[in-house]
């Protein structure tokens, strides 16, 4: 066990040193990768916690929605659910129906035949909460691009380090009197780092985007159902 630590503590120690020893393109290639890593990072963890809350006020206002006989009474409710999008969603439909019943309230006055404006009506609201829908998605999308980016570009900023490493360790080998694999491995190893450094970028932003991206996917199927279940509502209620 002893041992094992001590194998592991020199390991770290020499991948540091590496890094210490490094020229300044390196090291700028170590910077900018960071940057990628730190964001990247901040990004998961505030989009880990920002959806856990997304999915249980989603929950909890489905189930008033559900319990309750008033839309007026929904519509009130909403803003204790400020990070649902199902709330969005339905405060949107809300005012679109306000709007239609103003209008055909006025209609009522002169057309007596006002019952045909109530059904033509349900497409209008339907475009409504469709376009609710997609500005709700879009804000739950907001920074993942940064993680698809991350996922994408650090391995190829890895890489571009690496090489400018191995092409100066190579002219290194060139300048010197000895040809031997002790001269030119530590500019190889210096190099490599940064091949390390950008998979350490790349591959927890991979991961997070597309978990992040399957729990969207179940989101937006609720958004769905919920869109479709409030239209059937209003449509018996109204048309």
């Amino acid at each position: 066990m002893a041992g094992g630590w001590l194998i592991a503590q020199g390991s770290f120690g020499s991948f540091w040193s590496l890094i210490a020893q490094s020229g300044p393109v390196a090291l700028l290639v170590l910077l900018v990768l960071l940057f990628f890593s730190v964001l990247s990072w901040t990004i998961i963890v505030s989009k880990v916690r920002a959806y856990k809350r997304v999915e249980e006020q989603s929950y909890e206002f489905t189930e008033f929605f559900r319990r309750s006989s008033s839309l007026s009474e929904i519509h009130r409710a909403c803003d204790d659910y400020p990070l649902s999008p199902l709330a969005g969603i339905f405060k949107a439909g809300y005012r679109e129906l306000d709007h239609w019943i103003q209008a055909k309230g006025d209609m009522s006055r002169t057309n007596p035949m006002d019952q045909h404006v109530a059904i033509r009506s349900i497409g209008g609201l339907e475009r409504a909460l469709r376009k609710a829908a997609g500005a709700e998605m879009t804000t739950l999308e907001g920074s993942l691009s940064w993680l698809a980016t991350t996922g994408s570009v650090t391995p190829f900023i890895g890489l571009f380090g690496t090489v400018i490493g191995i092409i100066n360790a190579f002219q290194g080998l060139g300048e010197g009197s000895g040809t031997t694999i002790q001269a030119v491995a530590p500019g190889i190893s210096e190099a490599l780092v940064a091949t390390a450094a950008g998979l350490f970028a790349a591959i927890p932003a991979v991961i997070a985007y597309n978990h992040f991206l399957n729990r969207l996917k179940v989101i937006g199927i609720e958004m769905d159902d919920f869109t479709t279940e409030l239209l059937n509502l209003i449509e018996r209620s109204f048309a």
